[in-house]
């Protein structure tokens, strides 16, 4: 009989194992429920994980690029550079602050930034007229932060790697050496997000990663109110119940309860980046003889947050696959053509190479935990679509 799948399988999916939900529970059972010893152990772990110096563990992904902006004070009337395909995340956090965002086109065999274009961009204007870069490691795979770490020196740019797609993945410099996204050794700031769908799920919740001490210690006043309490750094010192908010901050704390779920479920995350991989190899394989399905590029340092592919008649396959309880995603609507960026001046047209991507691009089923067989029904179904 042909294997049909028992539940909806989604195109990404936590899993949740009685480790993870004892690690709660016990802390549950403890003394802290928040700012307590579990947010300082996940970082801790965290920034090893990475290979960074100094991690910061925040409410969310969003929170964490907020930060970032203020953290290298962005002004108003800045201009920072970004890609169009991503979250609108990563260009909100330059207007929370009252920066102007530019983008630049894509490189349709990756979807990532084209660093080509951004040297363009940047050539077409005086040195001083932008400021910062935000390059996205999309869908888990690194963009070249040496090549963009030369056009941020040479041009005066801080860099915000967003490398929420790709806790665990790598590419290898021009040495041979292989950079793991977030290091710290060619930006400036990185952050990573613990949504349910990614590597590691807290429910929410998120982490900037750093290798420069004076970020590290704006970014734990910045998250916690603009407050400190450190004795040293304060005007003056009337007992032991005083604090002191020497600038504007915000609540983007993290629980204990949540960093238990995170210091759990990063115990397995070379595992599950292991299966990613696996799963991600059994679809280029086939994929490679299936002419009418185009995934982007592949690459050994690949994280594999998500697996988009593009057809022709992307609609068709995406409501034909629910018809088969197979729930596909897009990944992601251009940002510069949402009605607020269109208020701001941008419009379809702009960047052809993300509009052309965007119409045809459909993230697939892939999470550690789907099984070969659940990952066979899902390869049948496109295959009987595009009639390969």
């Amino acid at each position: 009989m042909p294997f049909q799948p028992v539940t909806a399988i989604p195109y990404g999916r936590q899993r949740i194992t009685e480790e993870d939900i004892e690690a709660v529970a016990a802390t549950l059972r403890s003394d802290f429920l928040t700012q307590g010893p579990k947010v300082a152990e996940f970082e801790e772990k965290f920034a090893a994980y990475i290979g960074a110096k100094y991690a910061v563990a925040v409410s969310n992904g969003t929170a964490a690029l907020h930060l970032c902006a203020l953290a290298l004070n962005v002004q108003p009337g800045q201009r920072v550079i970004t890609t169009p395909i991503t979250f609108a995340a990563s260009a909100n956090c330059v207007r929370y602050c009252g920066g102007e965002v530019h983008f630049a086109d894509i490189d349709p065999t990756t979807a990532l930034i084209d660093l080509r274009l951004v040297r363009k961009l940047l050539e077409s204007h005086p040195k001083g007229y932008f400021h910062g870069l935000i390059p996205v490691d999309f869908a888990g795979l690194p963009v070249n932060l040496e090549e963009a770490r030369q056009l941020a020196d040479e041009f005066g740019l801080w860099i915000i790697e967003d490398a929420c797609h790709a806790p665990g993945g790598f590419f290898r410099d021009s040495t041979g050496r292989e950079q793991r996204c977030g290091n710290g050794q060619l930006a400036d700031l990185a952050i990573f997000s613990f949504h349910p769908v990614k590597h590691i799920a807290t429910g929410e919740g998120g982490m900037i990663t750093t290798n420069r001490a004076d970020l590290y210690e704006q970014l734990l006043v910045l998250r916690t109110h603009g407050i400190t309490k450190d004795p040293a750094k304060m005007h003056r010192h009337d007992g032991g119940w005083y604090m002191e908010m020497q600038t504007l901050g915000y609540n983007y704390r993290i629980s204990d309860i949540l960093t238990a779920l995170g210091i759990s479920q990063l115990a397995r995350a070379d595992a599950g980046l292991t299966r990613r991989r696996q799963l991600a190899a059994r679809y280029d394989a086939t994929f490679a003889s299936v002419p009418a399905v185009r995934p982007l590029a592949a690459a050994p340092g690949h994280a594999y947050h998500l697996y988009v592919i593009q057809v022709a008649d992307r609609k068709g396959l995406y409501d034909f696959l629910r018809t088969r309880q197979i729930f596909a995603q897009v990944h992601y609507i251009p940002v510069h053509t949402m009605p607020y960026y269109q208020e701001l001046g941008w419009q379809l047209g702009d960047f052809p190479q993300a509009e052309a991507y965007y119409d045809h691009c459909l993230s697939i089923p892939l999470f550690p935990a789907l099984t070969d067989e659940e990952q066979q029904y899902v390869i049948d179904c496109i295959v009987e679509f595009v009639g390969a």
